[in-house]
């Protein structure tokens, strides 16, 4: 048997770890869009609008929803494969339009979280929503 000293694990548990890395990722999407959500769309487009945006409204939508029905989403490990590319797509525009001219460090608003939430996106995107969702359920 594989041993925790060793960094390995029984295939059985291996099956747990895409469901950390979803329900985690997923709970982090979801709060940020609720946040959105309770700002309003008018806070959320003259956010945008400050950024640059061509159409904030329409984009503050688009944010709110995907950020937070993604989150819900990612959770459930529904539509993952879809799901994971409209928030990778999110959160790589997050890095690059407000983040990267932050350096690199949260604590300065800079892309040390966003970058490791696109990570983990990216993964979950590769290897999919793991056994333990309901893609998988739905597949059987």
């Amino acid at each position: 048997m594989r041993t925790f000293l060793h960094g390995s694990y029984p295939a059985h548990l291996q099956d747990f770890a895409p469901l950390v890395l979803r329900v985690v990722v997923g709970v982090i999407f979801a709060l940020h869009g609720y946040q959105k959500l309770e700002m309003g769309v008018p806070g959320v487009t003259g956010f945008l609008a400050g950024l640059g945006f061509p159409m904030p409204a329409v984009f503050a939508v688009l944010l709110i929803a995907a950020e937070l029905v993604g989150g819900i989403l990612l959770i459930l490990g529904l539509f993952t494969y879809w799901n994971t590319r409209i928030l990778g797509i999110v959160a790589v525009v997050a890095l690059l339009t407000v983040h990267i001219s932050k350096g690199f460090f949260v604590s300065a608003g800079g892309y040390e979280f966003i970058l490791l939430i696109l990570a983990a996106t990216i993964s979950l995107m590769i290897t999919g929503p793991g056994k333990w969702s309901l893609d998988k359920m739905m597949q059987k």
